[in-house]
């Protein structure tokens, strides 16, 4: 029989990587299962929360294995089921539903990382589980009619090639900025619809958070969303496009947290870089010159967010440290 490989470096990284972000997944479903009023929604989290354990158990075996310490990610100290409801009905699938997508993403880059065969079928295993969670959500919401749509149009009836750079036009203020292509509405529309749910989120957070300089730190994250949505609206009625409706399911007025500064702290931080990675994709894709400049502004403050965020972190001890590669030079002296 032959002997696995040890684990890479970059296999130990990513597995690190998946249980932090399993086990917070893990503490935010423990509580929006209990306050669950519709059995639907109850049984989609339930489904996903029994899964979830089996695969942080499957990533603890591995770590055993290889001799690796395990590590902590969050515990039942980082939740209070009991207290009472901190967000309205639906807002509990919406939520689950951003942390798939984050997920789906997360999952097929680790897999590309993987080169040991039983690492790449965890991760192809764990892609498809997420997908499949990822697909009820949608339909749930969908039944439920409180998931809008991108903006329609009148479909294509040639196919047409860019003449000359006007196109590319969108800085020069005497001549017109053509209207926004299909592309790069789909980039400014996903920003929109993420942002208002991280709005959502983080001003449940801004209410229930112990820590003064927390409390501060999720209001100028509350800002930040509101200032995305409003300025990628504006690019859509610029172009005479409909923007995505303000979904329901609005935090309550509990000010009772259910859960730590730590966990709402690494939610945070983990939307930050969801972010940063989404602004980066449509920089790429966006033809229209003042476009890319107005994404790379709105990373930059989302990453200057993140970097305050992180600070308050490893301020307070709540930034678990990944494994580290040997200090050669430590060991040298």
């Amino acid at each position: 029989m032959t002997q696995k490989h040890a684990l890479s470096s970059s296999e130990l990284g990513t597995l690190w990587m998946t249980f932090q972000q399993k086990t917070m997944t893990q503490r935010f479903l423990e509580y929006f299962i209990e306050q669950a009023e519709d059995n639907q929604a109850k049984e989609i989290m339930q489904n996903t929360h029994k899964q979830i354990i089996n695969y942080l158990e499957e990533i603890k075996n591995i770590f055993k294995n290889e001799g690796a310490v395990i590590p902590i990610g969050f515990t039942e100290q980082d939740v209070n089921i009991g207290v009472p409801k901190l967000y309205d009905n639906m807002f509990d699938i919406m939520f689950l539903r951003l942390l798939k997508e984050i997920g789906m993403g997360l999952h097929t880059l680790h897999l590309n990382m993987a080169y040991r065969k039983d690492i790449v079928l965890f991760y192809k295993e764990l892609t498809g589980f997420t997908q499949n969670i990822y697909d009820e959500c949608v339909d749930y919401l969908q039944e439920k009619d409180v998931l809008p749509r991108p903006p329609a149009l009148t479909m294509p009836k040639s196919v047409e090639f860019v003449e000359g750079t006007n196109y590319m036009s969108g800085f020069n203020l005497f001549s017109e900025k053509r209207a926004l292509n299909t592309v790069e509405v789909a980039h400014l529309y996903h920003a929109i619809e993420s942002n208002i749910i991280g709005m959502q989120l983080i001003t449940g957070f801004a209410q229930v958070a112990t820590e003064p300089e927390v409390k501060k730190y999720f209001v100028k994250g509350k800002e930040l969303a509101k200032k995305i949505v409003t300025n990628n609206t504006q690019l859509f009625l610029q172009s005479d496009i409909q923007p995505p409706s303000t979904w329901g399911a609005n935090a309550t007025d509990s000010k009772v947290a259910p859960f730590s500064d730590k966990l709402m702290m690494y939610c945070t931080s983990m939307f930050c870089s969801f972010g940063l990675g989404s602004s980066a994709l449509g920089t790429a894709f966006s033809l229209r010159s003042d476009l890319p400049l107005k994404m790379i502004n709105e990373a930059k403050d989302i990453f200057t967010f993140g970097q305050d965020g992180g600070k308050i972190m490893a301020k307070n001890g709540w930034l678990e440290e990944p494994p580290q590669m040997q200090d050669r030079n430590d060991l040298t002296k």
